[in-house]
């Protein structure tokens, strides 16, 4: 049977698509949601940052300003749409030399190099193969880098989001903590690998020919 919130918040639908946008990205958001909050635990100056499935850049942009010019927010999305929303945005704002834009493929994630910290806010339920997905991100991070996962209450209940971790784990990620987050389940986690390096051994990542793509 069909379900009205079902079609209303897009559960069950795949990729959120470009023009539902507004309804997560504006100001009556940033009131319950303030995105400099959520960040500015795990980004610093010079930091390297990838944000995964950004929308139009509603954490690209603040973690964009907190890297500041020596460091770099790589924004990879499925959509280019979202992509030329980041531009203009990042435009406005001033922080467009800060942002490497990345058009991925709906089965690849990323294989650049290795980051500081990787966000993953309300899209993993779109992820059709979470272990796939998990593993990539794992792939991308530097040892003692930070990974934070977040889902939304309204679309991902508790048990769904435990099966997320539960992945994640399996993938090799360490979970660290559950950090509150407003109107969101939350999961840091660390890369599961000991050492300084920032790079890893090519067997050890998975092949990854994400498709960057400027605009």
């Amino acid at each position: 049977m069909i379900k009205w919130a079902d079609i209303i918040f897009f559960r069950k639908h795949g990729v959120c698509p470009r023009w539902f946008c507004f309804t997560f990205d504006n100001g009556l958001r940033r009131l319950v949601q303030n995105p400099d909050r959520i960040i500015r635990p795990y980004v610093g100056e010079g930091d390297k940052v990838l944000d995964v499935g950004p929308g139009i850049g509603y954490f690209t942009i603040p973690m964009a300003r907190r890297v500041g010019s020596g460091g770099r927010v790589i924004a990879a999305d499925i959509q280019e749409s979202m992509l030329r929303g980041i531009v203009r945005r990042a435009e406005r704002a001033g922080v467009r030399g800060q942002i490497e834009l990345y058009l991925s493929r709906p089965d690849e994630i990323y294989s650049g190099e290795p980051v500081d910290f990787i966000l993953s806010f309300w899209m993993a339920h779109e992820v059709p193969r979470l272990d796939r997905f998990f593993r990539q991100l794992r792939a991308a991070l530097k040892p003692a880098a930070r990974f934070l996962l977040a889902e939304p209450k309204l679309h991902v209940s508790r048990t769904q989001f435990d099966g997320e971790i539960a992945a994640a784990q399996k993938a090799g990620l360490a979970l660290l903590e559950r950090p509150a987050i407003s109107l969101s389940h939350g999961a840091l986690f660390g890369s599961g690998r000991v050492g300084t390096s920032g790079r890893f051994p090519a067997d050890q990542r998975e092949a990854s020919p994400f498709t960057r793509k400027e605009h």
